[in-house]
């Protein structure tokens, strides 16, 4: 699907989307049209899918990460929970799950009060669900959203040494 050579601008695009193609074209030893005319490629593809900026949590008074387990009781296959959980804003991930549990959110909010309004208000008044489970993030060691191309794993491995 993708070569090499968008592998690497994979790569330098995820770890910072503000470095320019000249940048990229320099690191990677081509004209900075090329790298141009790749990176609308990729994005028509829709393997760029957008640019975003990460903030600082606490920063934004979102301090508090803890994961949701959902139970809901709609039929296998509707996914009309799921919608509603997808459009809480402190959730920033709803993933439909496989067992006893239909879904797994990743919510950040300020503190504990915070979290126990959110599952009172915004989860407990939705009919569908049953019951959930939560679990307090305590310290993070590695939160990233950047996936492992081929051309950084030869990085990795030289960095791991």
């Amino acid at each position: 699907m993708i070569d090499e050579t968008d592998a690497k601008i994979l790569t330098i695009v995820q770890e910072n989307a503000r470095t320019s193609n000249a940048e990229i074209a320099r690191m990677i030893g081509m004209a900075p049209s090329a790298i141009f005319e790749r990176v609308r490629k990729l994005e028509a593809k829709g393997i760029i899918r957008g640019y975003e900026t990460r903030l600082d949590p606490t920063s934004v008074d979102a301090g508090l990460c803890a994961f949701i387990f959902v139970r809901a009781n709609e039929r296998v296959g509707s996914l009309e929970t799921g919608a509603r959980l997808a459009a809480i804003p402190e959730a920033l991930e709803v993933h439909q799950v496989a067992g006893e549990d239909c879904y797994l959110l990743k919510v950040r909010v300020a503190n504990t009060e915070a979290l126990g309004r959110l599952l009172r208000e915004r989860l407990g008044c939705l009919a569908s669900v049953i019951s959930t489970r939560s679990t307090i993030v305590l310290s993070t060691l590695k939160e990233t959203a950047q996936l492992s191309l081929g051309a950084s794993n030869e990085k990795e491995e030289v960095d791991a040494r």
